[in-house]
């Protein structure tokens, strides 16, 4: 057998190849945030923008610290992105010096609005199984919820922030720090499955994307071989 796989005697023979990021691809490793402080009846989260903002709790600062002893060597990453919601901010801060990069902060990636279930409401009533939140589940909608924001703004809005991340960062790696809503939606738009397909995965975990000249793969979901 020669160097370039061809026989002496016969044809060349081709090889599976591993996966190798191609010049005119991005890859986005999507990180959900650490597990957040408990919601408790009486003591709403602070809103910002409309939204929850809970800082992360004991859990969730050690698995943020779990991510970035993953993925510091996992690079190299061109940049880091989080959203406006501090849970995000707090997951990454780990990270960040160990790749050498300061956050960046991408509005469109942050969580989906849950309306009059802000504040850690959507926590209580699902967990006490509201009669909208059954539903909410079975449709697959979340603006069944008061005030809440439609799939098809969602996803126009996480689109625009992935399209944002591929355009700056054509041929090279990237980690972004979302939420677990928004990443679901992100993963079932690239796979033109139901809404919901993807919602659900756990804190902490590694999601992977590949988008290349419009078209979006995705090559990983709820990776959470890292906690320990």
């Amino acid at each position: 057998m020669t160097s370039d796989g061809a026989s002496d005697t016969g044809p060349r023979a081709y090889r599976q190849a591993r996966y190798s990021l191609l010049p005119n691809a991005t890859e986005i490793v999507l990180v959900r945030h650490g597990e957040t402080v408990p919601a408790v009846d009486g003591e709403p989260f602070q809103l910002v923008d409309g939204h929850g903002d809970p800082g992360l709790g004991p859990e969730g600062q050690l698995q943020a610290e779990q991510v970035a002893d993953r993925l510091a060597d996992d690079g190299p990453f061109a940049a880091l992105y989080v959203t406006t919601l501090r849970r995000t901010v707090e997951t990454a801060a780990p990270l960040a010096p160990r790749l050498g990069l300061e956050p960046v902060v991408l509005s469109e990636l942050r969580e989906v609005l849950l309306g009059e279930w802000e504040g850690g409401e959507f926590r209580k009533h699902m967990a006490e199984g509201h009669p909208i939140a059954l539903e909410m589940m079975r449709q697959q909608r979340w603006d069944l919820i008061p005030g809440g924001e439609s799939n098809e703004a969602l996803e126009a809005r996480l689109k625009v922030g992935i399209d944002r991340i591929a355009a700056a960062h054509v041929g090279q790696r990237v980690v972004a720090f979302s939420h677990g809503g928004a990443i679901g939606t992100i993963l079932a738009m690239a796979c033109g499955s139901r809404p919901w397909a993807f919602v659900g995965g756990d804190n902490g975990n590694i999601s992977r994307l590949v988008v290349m000249e419009g078209t979006w793969s995705v090559r990983g979901f709820n990776d959470v071989s890292h906690m320990r």
